[in-house]
């Protein structure tokens, strides 16, 4: 009997030893308060921005000592977010039709927007792919793809991939190539599909192509078959708008130019 009450004893030390000290530990530490270390901006802004706005939001809180939040992900993606009460400061789109959304719905402060940057539309394919072609009306890619698809982001939302629809029609082929697109949710899910093999091509911004060494660039699609693939940038209508305005004039000095500009971006300021 002394032996069992030995052997229960030592159980319950081992249980309070090993579960019930630490939980005491974790409730205990639950009730402090949190330190957060609040942003002075939160911007939203184009996944193909990434780098670059990465590089700036480090230059400027160096220079100003302001700490910038940024989120990045498709245009389209970011400006649902904020129509639904996101607390955003900035955003920075990848095309017109999105910020006129958010125009649309008195969301932005309308004096503040400007486009700052400019890309181009690529044609991307995998590093070791051997395929090559000159982009002009009718051109064969569908039978070069020769039954692989062709990453695209979404041509119902996405900013590149409404570029890409309209370049593939005004060049005649749209109607070959959409039943072989495979429809990402941002230019970077494209350039991951490229990057791993599992599509013949893509379409991405021209900067998108650069930043990979897993993928080639096959051709830049004319100008004149899109719109100006132009990058609007605005204070939110309930943003901090003083520190807010001085980020945005920050785009477009020297040293944000020169950031732009190394990720293949041109400068519109």
């Amino acid at each position: 009997m002394k032996f069992l009450l030995k052997l229960v004893a030592r159980s319950f030390r081992r249980f309070a030893q090993f579960v019930l000290a630490p939980l005491a530990l974790v409730l205990s530490t639950a009730a402090l308060p949190t330190l957060v270390i609040a942003a002075d901006l939160t911007v939203f802004s184009a996944v193909s921005t990434t780098g670059a706005m990465t590089d700036i939001g480090v230059l400027y809180e160096k220079k100003t000592n302001k700490k910038v939040q940024f989120s990045f992900g498709a245009t389209s993606t970011l400006a649902r977010q904020i129509e639904r009460g996101a607390p955003v400061d900035i955003f920075l789109s990848a095309d017109q039709v999105w910020m006129d959304y958010l125009l649309e719905r008195k969301l932005i402060d309308t004096s503040t927007r400007k486009d700052i940057l400019a890309n181009t539309l690529a044609l991307i394919v995998p590093a070791t792919s051997n395929l090559t072609i000159k982009i002009e009306p009718g051109f064969k890619l569908a039978e070069l793809l020769k039954g692989k698809r062709l990453a695209v982001g979404d041509p119902d939302h996405t900013a590149v991939g409404i570029y890409a629809k309209e370049s593939l029609q005004n060049l005649g082929i749209w109607s070959q190539l959409e039943p072989v697109l495979a429809r990402a949710d941002s230019v970077r899910a494209s350039l991951a599909m490229v990057e791993r093999g599992e599509v013949g091509a893509g379409i991405l911004f021209g900067t998108e192509a650069a930043v990979s060494k897993k993928v080639r660039l096959v051709d830049t699609f004319p100008a004149s078959s899109h719109k100006p693939i132009n990058y609007p940038v605005a204070v939110l209508a309930k943003a901090k708008s003083a520190e807010a305005k001085r980020f945005i004039e920050f785009l477009s000095s020297p040293e944000a130019v020169r950031i732009f500009q190394s990720y293949g971006f041109v400068s519109l300021k």
